[in-house]
């Protein structure tokens, strides 16, 4: 694969101004509550949830419950392959905690939400073609491996090193295709970790990205995240960087799974995500669900235009 690969990292702030740019994938969550007549309160009240989540974990030296505020701003990666016009990459959030007590500003940890137009191609446009005439599904042996291969030039690259000194760390929904057991093992702040014997096609693709899982249910949460990583999750990150990401992926997926990240009572010993779990309470703050289910096919359908069927020589030489 050639390696002229060049990477500019474009920086906007989230919060209750922010809107989302052309570039930016519309199902992304940050994007997806951005839009429509109630993007101000949505907005408003995301962030309200991040920080009181953050401060509930981050409690010592902290009596009222209001000495950190997060900060967010929206990494939008575009790729440049020679003199070829700019793709929209990748796109992450960067958080960083405020210190009210000391007035200081302390550097949290890139990654948490994951955008991915490539990724959309694979699992939208690629997948269901490699398998429309089989009778039983199958995935392409190098399956991922461009996105893969792009993701880990970046998090190498000079562009990455100039927004962060550390990996990235990736927080999404466990799989509701999967087990889930409790561990003996706990983390002062991650909280008790669950097991799972089964693999999932998620987990494949982060492979090949480098990235390894484990999966962490907080303090009073309802249910494990899966944290993707490279290298120590539990002793390269500080308490504080890990409570932002936490935080803010927390209250993301409380929004978009409430049957699982906002039910009415914690995972079990052994747990099965289930989104037909219905004891669960509703944010009041407006998601579309099904704008999200329906978009992920053109957004695919656009990686394919622009950038995999121009440039596949390229990509694949």
């Amino acid at each position: 694969m050639v390696m002229d690969f060049a990477f500019t990292v474009k920086r906007i702030r989230f919060d209750e101004d922010y809107r989302p740019s052309e570039n930016t994938r519309i199902t992304t969550n940050f994007a997806n509550l951005a839009r429509g007549e109630n993007r101000v309160k949505n907005l408003h009240n995301t962030m309200r949830m991040i920080n009181n989540r953050c401060n509930a974990l981050a409690f010592w030296d902290n009596p009222e419950s209001d000495r950190y505020v997060i900060a967010l701003d929206i990494l939008s990666i575009e790729i440049s392959l020679g003199a070829s016009a700019a793709f929209p990459a990748i796109e992450m959030l960067k958080t960083s905690i405020l210190d009210r007590k000391y007035n200081t500003k302390i550097e949290g940890i890139v990654g948490n939400n994951f955008s991915s137009y490539v990724r959309d191609y694979d699992f939208s446009i690629r997948l269901h073609e490699y398998n429309k005439d089989r009778s039983e599904f199958s995935v392409p042996g190098d399956f991922g491996d461009l996105h893969g291969k792009i993701f880990k030039l970046f998090v190498n690259s000079t562009a990455y090193s100039e927004h962060s000194a550390k990996p990235p760390v990736i927080c999404l929904s466990v799989s509701h295709n999967k087990t889930y057991q409790r561990s003996a093992n706990r983390h002062p702040v991650l909280g008790v970790e669950y097991l799972s014997k089964d693999g999932s096609l998620t987990e494949e693709y982060f492979r090949k990205m480098g990235m390894q899982v484990r999966y962490f249910m907080p303090e009073n949460s309802s249910a494990p995240l899966a944290f993707y990583f490279f290298g120590d999750l539990l002793n390269e990150y500080s308490n504080l960087e890990l409570i932002g990401t936490i935080g803010t992926m927390e209250t993301f997926q409380k929004i978009y799974r409430p049957e699982i990240y906002n039910a009415n009572s914690p995972a079990p010993e052994y747990f099965q995500p289930k989104l037909e779990h219905q004891d669960y309470s509703v944010t009041q703050i407006t998601y579309d669900r099904e704008e999200r289910v329906h978009l992920a096919l053109s957004q695919g359908r656009y990686a394919e235009k622009t950038f995999i069927e121009p440039y596949r020589t390229l990509l694949h030489g």
